[in-house]
């Protein structure tokens, strides 16, 4: 299938009925390759929480699919119930808790960019640093610690 079809990529229904209640973490995944969105079904099993966190990056909404719990922040607890949907703005400080039944929920937020490995910035560079102090004169080993006294092959003293 091309890239931009529009097309059914799961089903919630039966990707929460595949799993066992007591299951908890992610059920499910958005994995289409050039997406713009990170989307995960997860469950949070019964009585379990997810500890007070603040993401300062990214805007998140979760849908609750099945089960319930409480949303808390900075001010107060708001009960959740299935097909309840809950905006959580980039900075601000939040916990989540199961009740009895666990949480089936969905999260959705724009794609973290994947890392990457960057070259040195702007104000990087210069010459590299200089080890010549602890070259031995004698056999021209490097020596295998910075404050080393001692060429630890031949043990001549270093000059550095």
């Amino acid at each position: 299938m091309e890239q931009g079809s529009a097309r059914v990529v799961a089903d919630f229904g039966r990707e929460l009925a595949a799993a066992s209640l007591r299951a908890g973490g992610a059920l499910w995944r958005l994995a289409e390759s050039g997406r713009g969105l990170d989307a995960n079904l997860l469950r949070l099993p019964p009585g379990r929480t997810i500890d007070e966190h603040t993401d300062l990056q990214l805007d998140v909404l979760l849908i609750v699919f099945e089960g319930g719990g409480q949303l808390r922040t900075e001010t107060g607890a708001q009960e959740l119930r299935p097909l309840c949907a809950l905006w959580l703005p980039k900075g601000s400080r939040r916990s989540l808790a199961a009740g009895v039944d666990g949480m089936g929920y969905l999260s959705v937020h724009v794609r973290r960019p994947g890392l990457t490995i960057a070259g040195p910035s702007r104000d990087e560079g210069g010459e590299a640093a200089c080890l010549l102090g602890q070259v031995c004169p004698e056999c021209g080993r490097l020596a295998t610690e910075r404050a080393a006294r001692f060429c630890w092959s031949c043990g001549t003293a270093l000059e550095g």
